[in-house]
């Protein structure tokens, strides 16, 4: 099962190759990343398509073609320059980084917090929460804790 380690790769090597768009898998966790990249203004658009291709048309996810489903991400440029520079992923499974409400307000004012160097202006830190996949100042005003999936600049 692809983790959000594969979608910083995928969407971070998109970027690097110029590329138009990237597929990724159709996964929960990939479309909720997805949604806070595109909410944040990385990415231009996400679309849900098979293997080849974006869908035209809205085609339901069955047992028969669940392998073959794939979100498309139309990836942002500004002069021929990406809008999103680096993605990393900071959670890996060797290490999972939990982080409560006081370390995310040390990592979000530019300090450190536990491993995890402070954020810089013009980057941000998708957590994964009891609320859903959030973006770092999302989880504070709703003073949440999570585990800290990646961060985008």
């Amino acid at each position: 099962m692809p983790r959000h380690y594969d979608l910083c790769a995928r969407v971070q090597n998109g970027f690097r190759a110029k590329l138009r768009r990237v597929a990724v898998p159709d996964t929960k966790l990939n479309r909720a990343i997805s949604n806070v990249l595109y909410k944040e203004g990385f990415i231009a658009s996400v679309n849900r398509g098979d293997h080849v291709q974006p869908d035209t048309e809205y085609t339901p996810t069955t047992p028969d073609n669940i392998a073959t489903r794939r979100l498309w991400l139309e990836l942002k440029y500004n002069n021929d320059e990406p809008v999103l520079k680096k993605m990393s992923a900071v959670s890996k499974p060797s290490m999972r980084i939990v982080m409560k409400v006081p370390e995310l307000q040390n990592l979000a004012a530019g300090n450190r917090a536990q491993f995890v160097k402070g954020l810089q202006p013009g980057e941000i830190a998708i957590l994964s929460t009891n609320y859903g996949v959030m973006e770092l100042r999302d989880a504070l005003e709703k003073g949440a804790g999570g585990e800290v999936l990646c961060r985008v600049i």
